[in-house]
């Protein structure tokens, strides 16, 4: 009896684990891959949203998480290449590297914007693949949705209704959402803006706001003050409504900015986790969207 009640506890202890672990390097795409998968994944996610995911080490714990996953969930466009090669070199993990199904780039699947056609470090930290943080795009992220659970399904065969299923729930869900944003976003179009980093392109794109201006000199090269200067100057002739920054990203270049030119600096969330309300994928766009209309009321 004893030795029977053990087989049925073991088999259930078996079933409530997770059939996939990811190893997530941002959340958003983290986020994706539980809204696929549920409860059948099991989820690591490299960084949060108050770290430049441009920056970040190579630590002994990451490179734990990554010798046991099944899947790495990337942004792509070299947005991880400081840390992410170093981790998968030496994770001593066959299944995750480049080019085997273990390894998924979401920015593979989407059509990149800024693509540079000369890359030289003297115009500083560009990406020869494009801008990529393509998932401030909700449409990019729904394409992205549909091959990732497409990938899910692959390495985890037994579970492949599930990562379909999931995906059909959430691209209903997240369609409808896209519609309900886009209105709700009407009064941002032609929306004149400053940014600390080229991070929300693909935001500002989607919403028909216009990008004029970064706090950085070149990408990825801190503001100084002669720049910041030329800024304010040229706001007498090309004005900023608003000026956005990251989660991530220091407050003193968009708050001297703002005040001097009596502009809003806002901050968005970014990322998942980036501001209390941004709890999920929903979330980000819904708390994005209204603090980008509070800027402009």
């Amino acid at each position: 009896m004893k030795f029977c009640i053990g087989i049925v506890l073991a088999i259930t202890a078996l079933s409530a684990q997770a059939d996939l672990k990811v190893f997530a390097t941002v959340p958003e795409w983290g986020a994706l891959a539980r809204e696929i998968g549920g409860d059948k994944v099991k989820l690591y996610t490299a960084t949060n949203a108050f770290q430049d995911p441009h920056r970040i080490e190579a630590k002994p714990s990451l490179l734990a998480q990554a010798r046991q996953a099944n899947l790495v969930v990337a942004a792509g466009a070299d947005l991880e290449i400081g840390w992410l090669p170093l981790v998968l070199r030496d994770s001593g993990n066959p299944a995750i590297q480049l080019g085997q199904p273990g390894y998924f780039e979401a920015a593979t699947y989407v059509n990149r914007l800024e693509v540079p056609t000369v890359v030289d470090r003297v115009h500083g930290d560009v990406h020869a693949a494009g801008n990529p943080h393509t998932h401030l795009d909700p449409r990019n992220v729904l394409k992205v949705a549909e091959k990732l659970a497409a990938r899910m399904a692959q390495l985890d065969a037994a579970n492949a209704t599930v990562y379909q299923a999931g995906y059909a729930a959430f691209a209903a869900k997240w369609q409808v959402a896209i519609a309900r944003w886009e209105k709700e976003a009407a009064p941002l179009k032609g929306i004149a803006v400053l940014v600390h980093h080229q991070s929300f392109i693909y935001l500002t794109n989607w919403l028909g706001m216009k990008e004029i201006g970064a706090l950085e000199p070149k990408p990825g090269i801190e503001p100084s003050s002669g720049h910041l200067t030329s800024l304010l100057v040229r706001q007498q002739t090309m004005p900023a409504r608003m000026v956005l920054r990251t989660a991530y990203q220091q407050d003193g270049p968009s708050q001297w900015m703002a005040g001097k030119a009596g502009i809003p600096a806002v901050l968005l969330p970014f990322t998942v986790g980036g501001t209390p309300e941004a709890k999920d994928l929903f979330g980000l766009f819904d708390d994005t969207i209204q603090r980008l209309l509070k800027a402009v009321r």
